[in-house]
């Protein structure tokens, strides 16, 4: 879903995030049938959000809402597993990719990867958890040829 008119958002764009999407889903060894919600907004929006949910007001790049609390039990699920949403704010991906210099599209497949592993239970809190997420998430992007 789109909710917002600062970057055009393209077919190829959409077809993009959802090729990593399914790599990521299946190199965590998902269930075929999950299914994961992409919202893609600007900075105002994903800062209200932010502020609602985590009591921050500031924009971030992306926030992830888990439908499921422990996605690595069986599911009791008929039909698609609704993993949760995954916001990213373009305004942030296009200036997160500036000041990594590096494209739009590395930037924005590492924030769909990254909310997709907190959907799946992954966090940053502790050092050990955040070494264990990168690693994940540069495993994914490179199984897919997404490099810096």
């Amino acid at each position: 879903m789109n909710q917002q008119n600062i970057v055009e958002v393209t077919d190829m764009m959409l077809s993009f995030l959802e090729k990593v999407i399914q790599h990521a889903l299946k190199i965590e060894g998902a269930d075929d049938r999950a299914e994961v919600s992409i919202v893609l907004t600007d900075d105002e929006h994903i800062r209200n959000l932010n502020k609602k949910h985590r009591g921050i007001d500031n924009p971030t790049d992306v926030l992830s809402f888990p439908m499921i609390d422990n996605f690595n039990e069986e599911m009791p699920y008929e039909g698609e597993i609704p993993l949760g949403d995954i916001v990213i704010s373009l305004e942030r991906v296009e200036e997160q990719r500036k000041d990594y210099g590096h494209s739009f599209e590395r930037e924005l497949a590492y924030l769909a990867v990254h909310g997709l592993l907190h959907l799946l239970g992954y966090d940053h809190i502790n050092d050990d958890d955040q070494r264990e997420m990168r690693a994940r998430e540069e495993e994914i992007l490179s199984g897919l040829k997404i490099t810096r």
